[in-house]
């Protein structure tokens, strides 16, 4: 099936206002999930010395903007739903550009790293080629991107107010090999459980030239 730009506009329009709506209530949610695996495991791959620019895609209420910059990174936002952006600025005092997935502009090789941390899901698979090729411009080289998604059979569309594509490792090492990217690693979350009860698919990638 082929998503005409209406269709685009309005799965962009109707998932963000899902979170505008929601926003406090996901904070609250989200405020205490600890993601500290997929945050060292972005930063264990990143070369050179330390600080580096982290761009955090679909950064939210700013909870791991806050984790970045106390660690002593230089770390950056970028969110769709309007919401999120007043309060990812206001709780980490970290930069937070205001842009939707499919309306991306992005600085040419600006970012040691990306953290895509349960967001890059709610982009179309048609569209999917072209925002990884957005990222992979602005990473520096060697640059690194890790992303975490929930896991499926490849299938997409609505699912509670949002939309989302889900797929498996096949398909996302086809789609990000495609871009450009090299696999470093790949696991399921959360940890220590059996794979049935491992929603989630985390994977590091470096930028290829």
């Amino acid at each position: 099936m082929i998503l005409l730009p209406e269709d685009l506009e309005k799965i962009a329009a109707l998932t963000l206002e899902h979170y505008n709506q929601r926003a406090e209530d996901f904070r609250e949610g989200t405020r205490d999930h600890d993601v500290s695996q997929n945050i060292a495991a972005l930063l264990r791959h990143i070369k050179g010395t330390p600080p580096f620019s982290i761009l955090d895609v679909g950064c939210g209420p700013g909870r791991d903007l806050r984790t970045f910059s106390k660690l002593g990174h230089i770390a950056v936002g970028v969110e769709g739903a309007e919401r999120f952006v007043e309060m990812a600025r206001a709780d980490s005092g970290c930069e937070v550009w205001h842009q939707d997935f499919l309306k991306l502009d992005f600085p040419d090789a600006r970012f040691d790293g990306i953290f895509a941390n349960a967001a890059l899901f709610h982009i179309p698979s048609q569209e999917l080629p072209r925002v990884l090729r957005q990222f992979h411009a602005t990473l520096k080289p060697d640059g690194v991107l890790f992303s975490s998604n929930p896991r499926g059979s490849n299938q997409e569309g609505w699912n509670s107010g949002r939309y989302g594509s889900y797929h498996d490792l096949a398909a996302w090492r086809h789609f990000m090999s495609d871009a450009g990217f090299s696999e470093l690693e790949h696991y399921y979350r959360p940890d220590g459980l059996p794979r049935e009860q491992q929603p989630w698919l985390a994977s590091v990638w470096r930028k290829q030239s």
